[in-house]
């Protein structure tokens, strides 16, 4: 039988807003604290299901909780090795936090497994002090009126059938390619729910709380 329950991953990269990841937690969360990710236990205050690691970054705990000890030389990150092995084990639903900050390059390849997870059909959301990411695609997205701004990225080719409604910005049948993004900064029009569809290809929804 397959987990009930959704995945959180929490990455090493500074996290000012802890109340806002408090908040997005479930009770039954399966949480997986990757490496420099551990030192935010304390403001998180939710202990680790799995610990997987290669600790440069932090110090290898003393503990009972499963720990996954990586090699330090390896393809894959902490996080993408986290996500994949939770994938392994049968979780279908994501939340990463603490996967974006300084490193520039580890945020566009944290970004990057929210399209790893959509090809599997498997929904996934990153969270940070200022926004909420996610993948459109197939399955159209809502955005709240409570966004001060949301944009349409494509970071995956070419994205056809693009319809946005309820926005101050409304787009029919549009194409965005990842040479020219012209879906930045977009609005939720007073009391409405903006809606985003795409026919073909993949857009990174970007929602600024």
């Amino acid at each position: 039988m397959q987990p009930v329950q959704r995945c959180v991953i929490i990455g090493g990269a500074e996290i000012r807003r802890y109340q806002r990841i408090r908040e997005s937690l479930r009770k039954d969360d399966w949480l997986v604290y990757c490496d420099g990710g551990l030192k935010h236990i304390p403001e998180i205050g939710r202990e680790p299901n799995l610990i997987v690691g290669d600790f440069d970054s932090h110090e290898k705990p003393e503990t009972d909780i499963e720990t996954i000890v990586l090699p330090r030389e390896k393809d894959d990150t902490d996080t993408v090795y986290a996500v994949k092995e939770a994938v392994r084990r049968g979780y279908r639903e994501f939340l990463l936090v603490g996967v974006t900050g300084e490193r520039f390059d580890h945020t566009f390849g944290n970004i990057s497994l929210l399209l790893y997870l959509d090809s599997l059909d498997i929904p996934a959301r990153i969270l940070d002090d200022y926004s909420e990411m996610s993948v459109v695609s197939r399955v159209p997205a809502e955005v709240e009126d409570s966004c001060s701004y949301f944009s349409l990225l494509n970071i995956s080719g070419t994205a056809k059938g693009i319809s946005i409604r309820n926005a101050k910005y409304p787009l029919t049948d549009g194409e965005i390619t990842s040479e020219y993004q012209y879906g930045i900064s977009n609005e939720v029009l007073p009391g409405r729910t903006a809606q985003v569809y795409v026919r073909e290809g993949r857009l990174l929804l970007v929602k600024v709380i």
